[in-house]
């Protein structure tokens, strides 16, 4: 890669070159300038001109736009209201074709019996394993990863850290792009810090690793999105103890595949609960159940809210007192609409704006766009914006209404320190004002707040 006097809008490199032998790494913030150098790897940029850009030829990519296109069109494709049953999709074995390849990794990776299961029924984790993997298969000699540790687990982490390693010593040119300081990794043998839209500094790791600034620290923010009526209204007395969820005997899976069994899980106004575990172990699965985006609702012995599902109660009345984000939900967001759009379709619990709306509520939607930074994207439409961006209206679109229960599925995915420890600061506020109860998946142990009062290890209930 050789980069030379490259001005464009949104990001300035006035000199950069890499060779075969380096393992590359380049860290920045939301907004820093790094998203728009992916675009510049992928082909994606234009409006410069004057410089010297040498990319590598035919770059495999994995990227969340990637992961998310790849979903998309599994979805376009599903069969299953044509087929009376689930329609799969491609499974994992025909999406990487000739798997026996990457033997090796497919065993490194914990992938092995996945083989026969759909793309779409992936965790989030396992789908970005499985894109590597396939950019491996394919030949690939330079592998570009946007967050690759984003979504897996502890255990997958340290495998894909051993397998990067191993391709950086197979002539495989391996560059990664990460928005935290903890992703740098040990074995990369440079580093680059994306800052204000620049390429601020570039070397060896040991001379570059003095620039980094220190990881904020998760506190309350001084200001917030709440009003002081908002925090009067909503905190109901520290005694009341309403029950949100009771499910006994939890199970789900699908085919002949059991996620799990014998789950008992209650929650109760203030529990705040962390559900963890390895990526596969069905943590997305029991929070779609809880929502009723997944048909065994049903089949469970679940209450909601103190209503038994399947009691006549419709989805919209449930999904009135809850404030969710998913990965399954950033997906179903492919309709237009802009920033402001998104955000105010909390308050009906849509995917799109299709109700008419008070000028306090656009004042509402603005206080929170504002909050996360992205006043420059409020009338932006929400499918231009960077995967980071749409993540934080999503947030804040969960958040608006001050919901009941608040059902968190890898929230901070794609988001910097900042952003994650400036949203984990607010849901200590909300934790101490009573404002929600928190139901949080996250894999990332410096997210295990103290506030949460219970902690369920799902894959205890694998079988």
């Amino acid at each position: 890669m050789h980069i030379q006097n490259l001005v464009h809008p949104q990001l300035t490199i006035d000199h950069l070159i890499t060779d075969n032998s380096q393992s590359c790494c380049f860290y920045g913030e939301n907004n820093s300038g790094i998203d728009t150098f992916l675009q510049l790897l992928e082909g994606r940029l234009s409006d410069f001109s004057g410089a010297t850009v040498e990319l590598d030829r035919d770059p495999g990519f994995l990227s969340f736009q990637g992961q998310q296109e790849i979903l998309e069109e599994e979805i376009r494709n599903d069969d299953s209201d044509f087929m009376n049953r689930i329609d799969p999709g491609t499974t994992a074995a025909a999406f990487l074709g000739d798997f026996e390849k990457v033997q090796p990794l497919l065993d490194a990776f914990n992938m092995e019996q996945c083989l026969n299961t759909g793309f779409r029924q992936l965790s989030s984790g396992q789908c970005r394993k499985l894109i590597m993997l396939r950019e491996v298969i394919q030949g690939t000699r330079t592998i570009i990863l946007q967050s690759p540790y984003d979504g897996l687990d502890v255990g997958s982490c340290k495998e894909l850290n051993h397998a990067l390693e191993q391709l950086s010593k197979q002539d495989i040119t391996v560059i990664l792009l990460v928005s935290s300081t903890q992703d740098i990794p040990p074995w990369c043998s440079h580093l680059g810090i994306f800052k204000e839209q620049r390429l601020a500094h570039w070397g060896t790791k040991e001379d570059i690793l003095s620039f980094l600034e220190p990881a904020p620290e998760s506190t309350h923010p001084e200001d917030t999105p709440f009003t002081e009526g908002d925090l009067q209204a909503t905190a109901p007395p520290a005694s009341q103890k309403d029950e949100l969820i009771r499910l006994k005997n939890g199970f789900a899976g699908y085919g002949t595949t059991t996620l799990f069994a014998g789950l008992d899980l209650e929650v109760f106004s203030g529990d705040h609960t962390l559900i963890y575990g390895p990526n596969g172990c069905g943590k997305s699965t029991l929070l779609d159940i809880l929502t009723g985006d997944n048909p065994k609702c049903y089949a469970n012995d679940l209450r909601m809210f103190g209503v038994k599902r399947g009691g006549g109660e419709s989805i919209w009345q449930l999904k009135q007192k809850m404030g969710i984000i998913s990965p399954s939900l950033h997906q179903s967001h492919r309709i237009p609409g802009t920033a402001l759009h998104v955000v105010l379709s909390g308050l009906f619990d849509s995917i799109g704006l299709y109700e008419k709306v008070s000028t306090t509520q656009i004042k509402q939607a603005k206080r929170w766009i504002d909050w996360l930074g992205l006043q420059e994207s409020t009338d932006k439409p929400f499918r231009q914006l960077e995967f980071a961006k749409q993540r934080l209206i999503l947030i804040g679109r969960a958040l608006i209404k001050k919901p009941r229960l608040l059902i968190f599925d890898e929230a901070t995915q794609g988001l910097d320190d900042k952003n994650r420890y400036k949203l984990l600061g607010l849901l200590d506020l909300i934790a101490d004002e009573r404002l929600s109860t928190i139901l949080y998946v996250s894999h990332r142990t410096d997210e295990y707040r103290p506030f949460f009062k219970q902690k369920i290890q799902l894959d205890a209930y694998n079988v």
